[in-house]
């Protein structure tokens, strides 16, 4: 873990992106219920890149940041699987 924390360390500009661009996709996955006008959309995005900032800071001090969101993508992917083989086979979700 100290090893990936260390190269997230060396990389900065990557890691930023990496926190970005899950960040937008669990933004667009889980909390975009409808399609906003342009200029909220881009005020949306432009404080995602600031808060993308902040998570890139603690990650920088040591909290593994890209890895809880990696878990949370892997999470969501899971249950898209799941309601996917559940609709194919028929049956309903409890």
């Amino acid at each position: 873990m100290t090893a990936l924390n260390e190269w997230f360390g060396n990389h900065i500009y990557i890691t930023y992106l990496l926190i970005f661009i899950f960040m937008s996709y669990v933004y667009n996955k889980v909390f975009r219920t409808r399609k906003l006008p342009v200029l909220k959309t881009a005020l949306i995005y432009v404080l995602m890149a600031l808060g993308s900032v902040m998570l890139l800071g603690f990650q920088l001090v040591g909290l593994p940041i890209v890895l809880c969101l990696t878990v949370a993508i892997s999470l969501m992917f899971l249950v898209r699987i799941r309601y996917f083989i559940e609709k194919r086979s028929g049956n309903r979700p409890t």
